[in-house]
């Protein structure tokens, strides 16, 4: 794609940005085009993502000029184009009218295990309670936890592993959980543990 027109310039000689983008331009269209012709379903496809690169780029003005590798922002761009133009592609299938609703009151068994797990959480030891509280629970990241408590980030993920593999012991021990061939809860026997 060929940059229209000599490269304007704005207040006498300063850098509207343009110039920029059409040195970065000029360096990597073609190996923008090779990767987007690649990874497109068509040679059309490309052509209209390499020139929506091309405008996002445009459209930086001088802040593209202050890019320390305007390259990576330009393949990056246009990993972002080929993502959001495969989202569009994606076929969408109509729901048949007559399917069945899942009952309002019915949930996931994973989701149903709530009681059982604050019924459970405090058998643990304090420090696997506390850990699976902040992180499963609560959202804390893993990393931020290692900060907090002045763990490395490897520790805090041991002790994470450590505590889940406890919790799950007493989950199947006091609520009868079983889990399928994939590992994900299939059923449990309730919060009562009946």
């Amino acid at each position: 794609m060929q940059a229209p027109g000599p490269s304007p310039r704005v207040d006498s000689g300063v850098d509207s940005g343009f110039d920029c983008v059409l040195r970065a331009w000029q360096a990597h269209e073609a190996e923008l085009l090779g990767f987007l012709a690649h990874h497109a379903s068509d040679a059309d496809s490309a052509q209209d993502l390499v020139q929506e690169v091309f405008v996002k780029a445009l459209r930086q003005g001088r802040g593209f000029c202050s890019l320390d590798n305007p390259r990576a922002w330009l393949f990056q761009v246009a990993r972002n184009a080929l993502v959001d133009a495969g989202r569009l592609r994606r076929p969408n299938v109509e729901l048949p009218e007559d399917l069945p609703a899942q009952p309002a009151d019915e949930r996931a068994p994973v989701e149903a295990l709530d009681a059982c797990i604050a019924r459970n959480l405090p058998l643990l030891g304090d420090e696997d309670r506390d850990i699976v509280q902040r992180c499963d629970l609560d959202g804390l990241t893993v990393r931020a936890y290692a900060q907090a408590t002045g763990l490395s980030l490897p520790a805090a993920k041991a002790r994470l592993l450590r505590a889940r593999k406890r919790l799950r012991e007493t989950l199947v021990a006091h609520c009868g959980v079983r889990f399928d061939p994939d590992g994900s809860v299939c059923c449990h026997a309730g919060p009562d543990g009946a």
